[in-house]
């Protein structure tokens, strides 16, 4: 929160070098050392790291460097970074992006079904299959795992090298504030169970786990973006389409699950992310802000990071307008878009700013991006971006703070 000018952030993921993609993959061939790329991996979180500080970013991260893993260096990764990370899962060779699989949700019993199963895709089908229409950028086939046993976190190691590599890039640059985004329960709940009995128990179990990863980067004093594009993009993959009253007792549970795992940090470290999900589709079959937002504001965190830009979403600043914003809060809006190569006029930029201002006051506005950028973008168009949003928080400023 400032009183005094617009704040800048975004939500993540960042172009990767390709030093980093290139040492990555030949960690996964066993034909570099943990040594050797952790040495590849400071260097490139000190250059993102500056990067952003150099841009003007107030609010930076480490780009989601330390999540990419074998097959999933693409958009992929902010999911399937967690598998290393919870116990109890199994490994199979089923992409779950890619399979075939179809289930059908009854009354009461919502069911998600295949990523290829979605409404969006079965109403532009021909789009979807032209591999000339740029639909879809499509992403690598990465095996994911099922759940087997009792959910555990196993990843202490990891998120704390997460935040020691921030930290000390933050210390190197002079940033001041920054975040580490982490798998929300109801994200990190969506593979194949064979263990629980209920999708209920699930959720919990996946909250209780991930608890900790919230734990190790809110005791650092960074904020936690929990990811939880599960909550508005899961609409589209349930067929037949559900009510909404079923709709919303299946985002309560996942609400729920959020709030029992940051029970106990403290609330302006914590922000939650909800998107309509990354894919460049048509995404006429995504459920309206509106009809979701109630159970979203019951979440106890201190900022709402949404979309704010998409083409889709971009009219829906006007949910602020009849729900008021959560005592101690702040949104997060995208006022630039992951879903198209145009680059944002930076007035265009501080418009939408002004916008979200004059409904829930300019000291209650941080601006950022729809989504992650990396692996959906080309790297010169992703930093023009930011550039921008950075020049547009700039003008905003002077037009509201004066």
């Amino acid at each position: 929160m400032s009183e005094h000018k617009i704040l800048t952030t975004h939500v993540g993921s960042l172009p990767r070098t390709p030093e980093l993609l290139e040492a990555n993959q030949l960690r996964s061939e066993q034909q570099i050392n943990d040594e050797d790329f952790k040495e590849i991996l400071e260097r490139a979180i000190d250059e993102v790291v500056q990067r952003q500080v150099d841009l003007g970013i107030d609010i930076i991260n480490e780009g989601e460097y330390g999540h990419i893993t074998s097959g999933a260096v693409d958009y992929g990764a902010w999911w399937n970074y967690s598998f290393s990370r919870l116990g109890g899962l199994t490994m199979t060779d089923e992409d779950r992006w890619a399979s075939q699989e179809i289930k059908r949700s009854t009354p009461g019993n919502i069911e998600l079904t295949s990523f290829s199963d979605r409404r969006d895709r079965a109403l532009f089908s021909e789009a979807y299959s032209d591999p000339h229409s740029g639909i879809f950028t499509g992403r690598a086939k990465v095996g994911n795992p099922k759940f087997t046993g009792p959910i555990t976190y196993i990843g202490q190691q990891e998120v704390e090298t997460d935040v020691a590599l921030l930290k000390r890039s933050m210390d190197r640059a002079g940033a001041t504030q920054g975040f580490v985004a982490a798998l929300s329960p109801g994200s990190a709940a969506r593979l194949k169970n064979e263990y629980y009995n209920t999708d209920e128990e699930v959720v919990q179990a996946c909250a209780a786990a991930m608890a900790h990863e919230y734990k190790a980067i809110t005791d650092a004093g960074l904020t936690v973006q929990l990811d939880a594009p599960d909550l508005a993009e899961s609409w589209d993959q349930i067929n037949p389409e559900p009510t909404l009253e079923d709709y919303r007792a299946w985002l309560r549970i996942r609400i729920d699950a959020i709030n029992e795992s940051i029970r106990d940090l403290p609330k302006e470290l914590t922000r939650l992310h909800i998107c309509w999900g990354s894919w460049h589709g048509p995404h006429v079959t995504d459920v309206p802000f509106g009809d979701i937002i109630e159970e979203i504001l019951r979440a106890e965190v201190g900022g709402f990071s949404f979309e704010g830009a998409s083409p889709r979403h971009a009219h829906e600043w006007r949910v602020w307008q009849d729900h008021a914003l959560p005592e101690g809060s702040v949104i997060y809006p995208g006022v630039i878009s992951h879903s198209t190569n145009a680059v944002e006029h930076p007035q265009l930029v501080a418009d939408r700013i002004v916008q979200f201002a004059e409904v829930v006051g300019p000291e209650n506005v941080i601006a950022s991006a729809d989504c992650g950028l990396g692996g959906r973008l080309n790297h010169q168009i992703a930093w023009a971006k930011l550039e921008s949003l950075v020049k547009g928080a700039e003008i905003a400023t002077r037009h509201l703070f004066g």
